[in-house]
């Protein structure tokens, strides 16, 4: 006996349901969910076609002109793509842009090849709704912000207090000039699915008042979601004082060790030593006009000198020659300006273990 076609959502997410798209690449591509898998009833192309005809003879001639596209061994090998995700994912549902005709479709044909599989009632609009309700609902409740200069332990904070909600895990970039990863940054419609879905398992689990780190609404190429960016700008803050020495240990490690290793581990020794290199010198070109020319030239090749040592002889030794500047020059005045016009919301003070310890007792 088959399932049920779901409208349940918020188990779908909680429980990572597996999710068959059957929109267009470039419709996945702007943005799904994620636990989601395209597996599309037609190409961009065929898509495009097929809509232009139902604008200009509506949409039997639509449906025929579908039909016609996705035929004999084109359809054989796309219900075999479908039936090989049903099979592998036997609690998993499927769903096209609003859960309409590419749904129904997709259902007609498994059922011909002896499977059936149900879909999302609404789609992936329905979901999508949900998720940006979820977010919403998040943006009513009490929030606490953990602020604190780079370096200062804010995002690992976050991911060891149960109510941390990680926008810039979400987001896929750290957040500053050196913020990217190797894995490419998410799309925004992708940041606010994932967000939602972190957002919602916290729930869950019991979470009525919420901690984010200080952001700025912009987090590499996407946006904080809109809620959730004006409750913060009214949320007390509390602040995370570490002294240089443990900033540059977290910051060697999170900006120097870690991004060399997973450049190298992605693209080999030689692209992956010349791609981290890059990455450090776009990340001090993105702020040179703030350092002035003289002082960014003179960081930089410091930075770039660091790496030619790294890479010779294994030594990190000459990577605070060009952090530390960065921190006294660069971002620790620009945070201190920041955080002078929240002076009123700061409730908190003290090193890393004691306000984690204050914001876990809240």
């Amino acid at each position: 006996m088959s399932r049920p076609n779901c409208e349940d959502f918020k188990q779908l997410f909680l429980n990572d349901t597996p999710l068959m798209d059957m929109r267009a690449p470039v419709e996945f591509e702007q943005g799904a969910f994620p636990t989601s898998h395209n597996r599309p009833l037609m190409t961009d192309c065929e898509r495009k076609a097929v809509g232009t005809c139902y604008k200009e003879q509506g949409q039997d001639a639509a449906i025929a002109l579908g039909h016609q596209l996705v035929n004999g061994d084109v359809k054989a090998e796309r219900v075999a793509q479908w039936k090989a995700f049903c099979e592998a994912n036997p609690n998993g549902y499927l769903y096209c842009f609003r859960g309409g005709l590419r749904s129904r479709i997709t259902q007609q044909w498994l059922k011909e090849a002896g499977i059936d599989f149900p879909m999302v009632v609404g789609g992936y609009k329905a979901l999508r709704r949900f998720l940006i309700d979820t977010i919403d609902a998040v943006a009513a409740q009490p929030m606490t912000l953990i602020g604190g200069n780079t370096g200062c332990g804010k995002t690992l904070m976050l991911h060891e207090l149960a109510n941390g909600i990680d926008l810039e895990g979400a987001a896929n970039h750290r957040g500053s000039s050196f913020g990217r990863y190797v894995t490419a940054q998410r799309t925004q419609i992708a940041f606010e699915n994932v967000l939602a879905v972190e957002m919602l398992k916290k729930q869950e689990a019991g979470a009525k008042h919420f901690v984010f780190e200080d952001e700025g609404k912009v987090i590499g190429s996407v946006s904080t979601p809109l809620s959730i960016h004006q409750a913060m700008q009214a949320a007390p803050i509390a602040i995370v004082d570490d002294p240089m020495e443990v900033r540059l240990a977290r910051l060697t490690d999170d900006y120097v060790i870690r991004m060399q290793r997973d450049f190298c581990e992605t693209y080999g020794e030689e692209e992956g030593w010349q791609l981290f290199t890059e990455y450090l010198a776009r990340g001090m070109f993105s702020i040179r006009k703030r350092l002035g020319l003289e002082r960014y030239e003179e960081l930089l090749a410091t930075q770039q000198a660091a790496v030619q040592t790294m890479q010779a002889t294994g030594s990190l030794d000459g990577h605070e020659a060009w952090l530390k500047p960065l921190l006294e020059q660069y971002y620790d005045p620009m945070y201190t300006y920041q955080l002078s016009k929240k002076a009123d919301r700061i409730v908190f003070r003290g090193d890393y273990a004691t306000v984690r310890e204050w914001l876990a007792a809240r």
